[in-house]
């Protein structure tokens, strides 16, 4: 379903499977002036160069060089990718050649554009949707996203001839990861085993209310030691359709599936959920035996959008007050204060149970998620195990990030549609903390499970 970049390519004879890897345009060539007669170029012809070559994971870093340009010349890189969809997002930075003629991105800084200032990774953390109010997914983890990368004179990136062009490939699964599609009883799920000797750590890996079956972070993480099953909860194939009631019975069958795998070792498995799939997480640690280590990502201590049932036991909805919404200057909704409080009348009956829980937390918490008060939450989730004599939960919240804290390099959403709320809303956060925030969240959410399940430490890269 990934966008065909060789079509695109062959209008300018550029080879992806050149043994010099990187298509390469050369600038245009000029007259000299001063001598009417005289056909010459003025400068060596550019080329981009970017490490590792041909084909990386998206959440590896690249080193981004451009040579033979002149001194202090001034240039635009510009990336862009389409998703499976068609949609395009672009990013843009100006930056001037160095005394040699060269530019690093390691080394030189952003004048302006998308970002200012020293920052290697800018071109992808900063991409923008061309049609607002979309976020970048990955649907189809078994094809890479094909960023292009382009090097134009000028600081205008609209009029500025190209100089050279690059296209790299970032996929989603490591060499040797396998994916195995779980259709077993009511589960349905997709599960990523990695390479090497097995057994492996099991992690169970849950997402918000956008519904279907996202998998790009299971996978990611396969390549890191973990043996990774991105479950499925509503609308999906023949799931519920809502979540107004769920069953933690089926997050039970899961588990249970998961731990009887032969090639993932126990005693328990390992949580991890974002938003609405942080919450559910919770429960699940709250409600369930098995579970060795859970981390919750912008999650809520409270039931929320519909009833929680397990054996008898029911959590409702946290209620909602219509008037705490607030709408943005630019007509988009901010739905931070909606909720109720947990801890407040019969909103209480939402919170849940967390002090059963016998396992270790890490919370991740965005300080400017506008979705929830998830620092709040995870506050009080700490307040309530400490007061039952459990173990302190580590709590690391990031300035500036809002509420979709995923693996590194995916661009922040600033506002999409809210599947729940019905209409599009902020999601908070500040494009450069959110990016620092998402490399940090990552190497530490692997560092915890490495430290509470086990499994070899050197898999995870330093990407710090």
């Amino acid at each position: 379903m990934v966008v065909s970049f060789p079509a695109l390519l062959r209008p300018f004879r550029l080879c992806r499977w050149d043994p010099t890897p990187w298509a390469r345009l050369a600038g245009p060539t000029k007259l000299r002036t001063g001598d009417p007669n005289s056909w010459a170029p003025t400068r060596m012809a550019a080329t981009v160069t970017l490490e590792p070559a041909v084909r990386c994971r998206w959440d590896e870093p690249v080193r981004i060089a451009v040579r033979g340009l002149a001194p202090g010349q001034q240039v635009t890189l510009r990336a862009s990718l389409r998703d499976e969809k068609g949609a395009l997002f672009r990013a843009h930075a100006r930056y001037c050649a160095d005394a040699h003629g060269q530019l690093d991105l390691e080394r030189a800084p952003a004048l302006g554009g998308s970002f200012t200032g020293l920052e290697p990774m800018g071109l992808l953390w900063a991409l923008e949707p061309e049609k607002p109010l979309l976020r970048l997914v990955k649907r189809d983890v078994q094809t890479p996203f094909a960023v292009e990368l382009e090097v134009l004179d000028g600081h205008d990136p609209e009029a500025g001839g190209l100089l050279s062009r690059a296209v790299q490939e970032r996929d989603f699964l490591a060499p040797g990861v396998r994916r195995e599609p779980v259709r077993s009883g009511r589960v349905r799920a997709t599960l990523f085993l990695p390479p090497g000797p097995a057994p492996f750590p099991g992690i169970v890996d849950i997402s918000g209310t956008g519904r279907g079956l996202p998998e790009y972070r299971a996978s990611l993480l396969a390549g890191k030691g973990f043996a990774v099953m991105a479950l499925a909860y509503y609308n999906y194939e023949d799931l519920p359709k809502s979540i107004e009631n769920l069953h933690l019975e089926y997050f039970e069958e899961a588990m249970n599936y998961l731990l009887n795998h032969p090639q993932v070792k126990g005693p328990g498995v390992g949580l991890l959920g974002i938003s609405k799939g942080g919450e559910l997480c919770l429960s699940m640690a709250s409600f369930l035996k098995g579970v060795t280590a859970a981390v919750i990502i912008n999650g809520s201590v409270a039931s929320v959008g519909g009833t929680l049932h397990y054996k008898g036991e029911t959590l409702p909805p946290v209620g909602v007050s219509r008037s705490r919404f607030k709408v943005t200057k630019d007509g988009l909704a901010d739905i931070l204060d909606v909720l109720n409080s947990p801890l407040e009348g019969p909103d209480q009956k939402s919170f849940i149970p967390v002090e059963r829980a016998e396992c270790p937390f890490l919370f991740l918490v965005g300080q400017d998620d506008h979705n929830w008060k998830s620092e709040f939450y995870a506050n009080e989730a700490s307040k309530r195990l400490q007061a039952h004599s459990k173990a302190k939960p580590q709590i690391i919240c990031y300035p500036g990030a809002g509420h979709y804290i995923e693996p590194p390099y995916f661009p922040m959403c600033r506002a999409s549609l809210h599947t729940l709320v019905g209409s599009p809303v902020i999601w908070g956060g500040e494009p450069r903390a959110h990016a620092r925030a998402q490399v940090d969240a990552w190497q530490q959410l692997q560092t915890f499970f490495h430290k509470h399940l086990g499994g070899e430490k050197g898999t995870i890269p330093g990407m710090l």
